[in-house]
């Protein structure tokens, strides 16, 4: 299994020796999945937050997660920039279609997180950034492997460098609930689409 941990510290570690400094695009599914990954990033990236969710459900949760993931970046860090993408949930429904009934954590899922990447990826070389990224690793309810996995496959679809993440290690979890605690931000119990309601993650 692959250490994403580590391969992250090596790059950082690199960046910082070389006195380099990239841009990055940094898909974020929320606002308190933001906050730790943001912190851990600013050091060596300029990082612009990229809100595209078009699995949340219902419009008002979105709205209200985009909201929140806008007031953070404004109010609690200093040079980060945001992308706030309209809401259009066809494009979730239409990537998912016959994976409505899989189990949370399986193939709906994947494919969620492919439509996310690849939208992050082919905006990010468009826009010229040196990488792109996602705070998915973030929860302990998403496995890193898979979105991982995932990024490397898109970042060759669109010739652009995925910066490999596991940002739940190391207690970022955990630093991400108590900077979501400080920051007052709204937390929601749910991952975000319809389906997900159906069992609390």
């Amino acid at each position: 299994m692959n250490n994403y941990f580590r391969r992250a510290e090596e790059i950082k570690c690199a960046l910082l020796k070389e006195g380099k400094r990239q841009s990055m695009l940094l898909h974020s599914c929320c606002g308190p999945c933001s906050t730790a990954c943001i912190d851990y990033l600013k050091e060596v990236f300029d990082v612009t937050v990229l809100f595209y969710n078009p699995n949340i459900a219902p419009e008002e949760e979105y709205e209200l997660r985009a909201a929140e993931q806008k007031r953070y970046i404004d109010d609690f860090t200093s040079g980060v920039k945001y992308i706030i993408c309209d809401y259009n949930p066809k494009v979730f429904y239409d990537a998912v279609k016959g994976l409505e009934n899989c189990e949370e954590g399986g193939k709906r899922c994947e494919k969620c997180f492919e439509l996310r990447l690849d939208y992050c990826a082919r905006l990010a070389k468009e826009k010229g950034f040196d990488t792109f990224c996602t705070t998915l690793t973030v929860s302990p309810h998403k496995n890193a492997e898979i979105v991982n996995g995932i990024g490397e496959i898109i970042a060759k679809r669109y010739d652009i460098p995925f910066f490999p993440s596991d940002f739940k290690k190391k207690d970022g979890y955990l630093k991400s609930i108590r900077l979501s605690e400080n920051a007052g931000l709204y937390r929601q119990n749910y991952c975000g689409c319809a389906f997900s309601v159906r069992k609390d993650v």
